[in-house]
């Protein structure tokens, strides 16, 4: 069953403007601005008690924020919270399931619930149960499901009414890599039909594969946004690395360079393991300077590459914090982050 939304006119899914909520001394948020745009995905990251989830939680109306406005599918959280309801899907951090009830059960009262129709509620509820791996235990209570299987059913609890904004604060958090690829791709599908999500995450390749934006949060503020390109681009830009066709020569590659005083160009350093030479690079203009020279001083060159800061530097960049090490184990930098050039 689709929904019906009222979007501003700049097409802004989820509109945020001075929110701030306070427990105590504590600022959960302080004055917090961000926009969604209609069909993306918009990644929230920030360390352990950033503001993330309380975000969420004000704007899917179960928490009333102290001052500050904000819109979801064109409604008003504090003033349609009812409206609201019915076009957004919430995935919190811990699995919200009735555990007396089979898997079947719980997605079929959530569909009742959402004034789908009987016949309605039970094929939504078969066809998110075979989309999760669900449907062998489908007749089963909850509690007999692992942690894992209670995710997954959690999530298709948040998808069965075809929400227009769904809410996911770390939704992958104790799932096996194939269970997580699982929820990406539905994530993928469900924004390729039109959905807006908002992903909390502290998982560097989550936020990489599914965001097309982040936003940083850290102490109740909006530190840095834009997109993943646009962030590590802001973080030291790119780094050009050289490996020479003499490797005997690596060291006197790096000399060269670093005397050679090009402007901008500095903090030159020779990777003994990858057998190169790296050199932090701001502008097209400032690659061709290096390669210029390497030609005029006779180096030979066997490969040449730029690649862009991972995620994970980013993030220490602008938060002076690491990624929790929890969870999954980080796999390699996407493709999109390296480029060859030829020389």
């Amino acid at each position: 069953m689709g929904m019906t939304t009222r979007l501003s006119e700049k097409g802004a899914a989820v509109e945020v403007r001075g929110l701030v909520k306070h427990y105590g001394r504590t600022k959960a948020l302080d004055g917090v601005d961000l926009d969604v745009r209609q069909g993306t995905v918009l990644g929230v990251l920030g360390p352990n008690g950033a503001g993330k989830t309380t975000l969420v939680r004000v704007l899917s109306t179960l928490v009333k924020p102290d001052a500050g406005s904000a819109r979801v599918a064109g409604y008003d959280v504090l003033r349609q919270p009812r409206e609201l309801r019915r076009v957004i899907g919430l995935t919190g951090q811990y699995a919200s399931v009735d555990e007396k009830l089979s898997g079947r059960e719980n997605l079929y009262m959530i569909g009742r619930l959402l004034d789908l129709s009987s016949r309605q509620a039970k094929a939504r509820a078969d066809e998110l149960l075979e989309r999760f791996s669900l449907t062998e235990a489908a007749k089963r209570p909850a509690m007999q499901y692992s942690g894992g299987m209670r995710r997954r059913l959690d999530l298709a609890a948040s998808m069965i009414g075809h929400p227009a904004v769904l809410y996911l604060d770390e939704p992958t958090t104790g799932l096996d890599p194939r269970t997580r690829n699982e929820v990406w791709e539905e994530v993928q599908r469900m924004v390729a039909d039109g959905a807006t999500v908002l992903l909390t995450t502290q998982y560097m390749e989550e936020a990489e594969q599914l965001a097309s934006e982040l936003t940083v949060i850290d102490r109740g503020r909006v530190i840095a946004n834009g997109r993943v390109a646009e962030l590590k681009a802001k973080v030291g830009g790119r780094t050009l690395q050289i490996v020479p066709t003499d490797p005997a020569r690596l060291s006197a590659m790096a000399t060269a360079i670093s005397d050679a005083r090009l402007d901008g160009i500095a903090g030159v350093q020779t990777d003994l393991a990858a057998g190169a030479v790296n050199v932090p690079i701001l502008t097209d203009e400032q690659l061709t300077a290096v390669v210029g020279l390497l030609a005029t001083c006779g180096f030979g060159i066997a490969h040449i590459g730029t690649h862009l800061p991972s995620l994970d530097e980013v993030f220490l960049a602008i938060t002076g914090r690491p990624t929790e090490p929890r969870g999954p184990a980080r796999t390699a930098a996407p493709a999109e982050n390296k480029e060859e050039v030829t020389v």
